[in-house]
């Protein structure tokens, strides 16, 4: 059991480096390919694209603290050569580049040492590996070294040809500091931190889409321009997302504001089950948006407090003509619908903003629930007695 839970460990951690490392080669090709875009577990583990047709293929193979060294006749280096055999025609003296990133350092005076891209001798590394692939190995090793034999002379010479070898590359825990540095002229000065978590996590959503199928490829531009708009979200006229949709747990949330004062105020009036649980995504984000706004310094308490005092400013008004309008009833649901229509009239505004700086509806809808955690506002006529009775029960 010990086994198998490191070896899922040691996967999982391998395929966490390969969307690490799309990332960085998207950060390094920023000029050299900028019309270039990539791939993962397309084409291959990464791949780059040109106008739709795939120019290099990266296998990347990462060990943690391994001593080991890639030689010839390692397994990585051969399932490595059966995959391009199997896919990427290796007589094809025109076809993709194809690079082996291990953090591995190869041996010196193999063919693994040959192929890297300072050091060439293409003629050293095929007769390396045509010496390695004499010797006899099981299951898929021995299957690549036969095939490799099988094809001729010059489609080797060709195959090989076409192969870099990126050793001793850094592991995983060192790639956060090499993307770090490639955006080092991107940071905005005093929220280093909270800029690069957004990216992280805008690529972290382009990568499961990726995965997902949900997206082909990720272009050198598409990246740029996502960077550069996280990038201006630091001006002074504007301020970050910093709390994506997407990364709420919905049923967490419902859960954990199940008994919450502003979640109390929308059952009063029998709010709509689906509209309840995004208000609460909203209020979730919102307070975690404001707090690590404030952190970071990007925002002073008192614009909060100025937006609050809008929002109850435009609640006052509207809750006004609600009571008028009841006054004439004492019919329970009637009244429930009132403050439902009230709640629901409020959310489909765009309302007070934050000086102009921000205007993701999100948030100010999120505001407004946080006032009615605090019973500033409410939706129910008869909030006020009820938020009483509910803050003497606790």
């Amino acid at each position: 059991m010990a086994e198998s839970v490191h070896s899922a460990a040691a996967s999982a951690l391998g395929y966490q480096h390969q969307t690490w490392w799309a990332l960085l080669e998207l950060l390094r090709a920023d000029h050299a390919r900028p019309d270039a875009a990539i791939c993962l577990e397309l084409h291959d583990d990464i791949a780059w694209e040109q106008a739709g047709s795939a120019t290099e293929l990266l296998q990347i193979k990462h060990h943690q603290k391994s001593d080991r060294q890639l030689t010839d006749a390692s397994p990585d280096v051969w399932l490595t050569l059966k995959n391009w055999m199997d896919t990427a025609v290796p007589c094809d003296v025109e076809g993709p580049a194809l690079v082996l990133v291990s953090t591995q350092q190869a041996s010196p005076g193999g063919a693994m040492a040959a192929l890297r891209p300072h050091s060439r001798n293409e003629q050293v590394a095929l007769s390396a590996l045509e010496r390695a692939a004499l010797h006899q190995a099981s299951g898929r090793v021995q299957q690549a070294r036969e095939q490799f034999l099988a094809l001729g002379l010059a489609d080797r010479a060709a195959f090989v040809s076409r192969i870099t070898v990126m050793d001793a590359s850094p592991h995983i825990e060192d790639v956060p500091a090499l993307v770090r540095a490639e955006l080092r002229w991107s940071v905005p000065p005093g929220h280093e931190d909270l800029f690069l978590a957004m990216v992280w996590q805008w690529w972290d959503e382009r990568a499961l889409e990726l995965l997902q199928r949900r997206r082909h490829a990720v272009d050198v531009g598409m990246a740029r321009a996502a960077i550069a708009d996280l990038r201006d979200q630091f001006t002074r006229s504007r301020l970050p997302t910093v709390v994506a949709r997407e990364k709420t747990d919905d049923d967490t949330l419902t859960t954990a504001y199940a008994d919450s004062p502003f979640v109390h105020q929308m059952r009063w009036v029998a709010y709509p089950p689906m509209n309840l649980r995004r208000s609460i995504i909203d209020y979730h984000r919102a307070q975690t948006q404001a707090i690590r706004w404030i952190a970071e310094d990007l925002i002073a308490a008192d614009e909060l407090t100025a937006l609050s005092r809008d929002l109850v400013d435009e609640w006052e008004t509207e809750f006004e003509w609600m009571q008028i309008e009841l006054a004439a009833t004492t019919d329970e649901a009637a009244r429930q619908r009132a403050g439902a229509r009230l709640l629901k009239d409020l959310s489909q505004r765009n309302g007070p903003c934050l000086q102009g700086r921000y205007h993701e509806g999100f948030f100010v809808r999120g505001q407004r629930h946080e006032l009615a955690d605090t019973g500033r506002v409410g939706w129910h006529p008869d909030f006020r007695d009820r938020m009483r009775t509910l803050q003497a029960r606790s």
